[in-house]
């Protein structure tokens, strides 16, 4: 238990924190976001522009004109709710009855293997 202390929960959390997936995922779910917002901000300011100077503005020149800017950042959205192929692996192992041992293998730490020893 004390290697879980020292090593296991550490190197869990860093291989979710630095899973190239939930990379992935949070970017495509800020740059969808950020398109959501300029999408929204743009109809917003355009409906202004027709009602204080009562002329029909031209939005063909909007670059998200035409596409579902809302359906990609719900869809983004969804996305995060992602499974990691580590998790999988810690899942799997936990179910072990010796969960420790498989996670070692999963997480295998050579600079501190002398003090694996110890930690037994």
């Amino acid at each position: 238990m004390l290697w879980m202390q020292h090593h296991g929960i550490f190197n869990v959390a860093n291989s979710i924190l630095n899973s190239i997936d939930l990379d992935q995922t949070v970017a495509n779910l800020m740059v969808t976001a950020h398109n959501d917002g300029y999408t929204q901000g743009y109809v917003e300011c355009t409906q202004h522009v027709t009602d204080a100077l009562r002329v029909d503005w031209d939005t063909s020149r909007s670059a998200t004109r035409g596409v579902d800017i809302g359906a990609a950042h719900a869809a983004a959205k969804a996305e995060y709710n992602l499974r990691l192929p580590v998790m999988d692996l810690v899942t799997t192992a936990h179910q072990s009855e010796d969960f420790v041992f498989q996670l070692k293998e999963i997480f295998p730490d050579e600079a501190d293997a002398s003090d694996d020893e110890d930690l037994e």
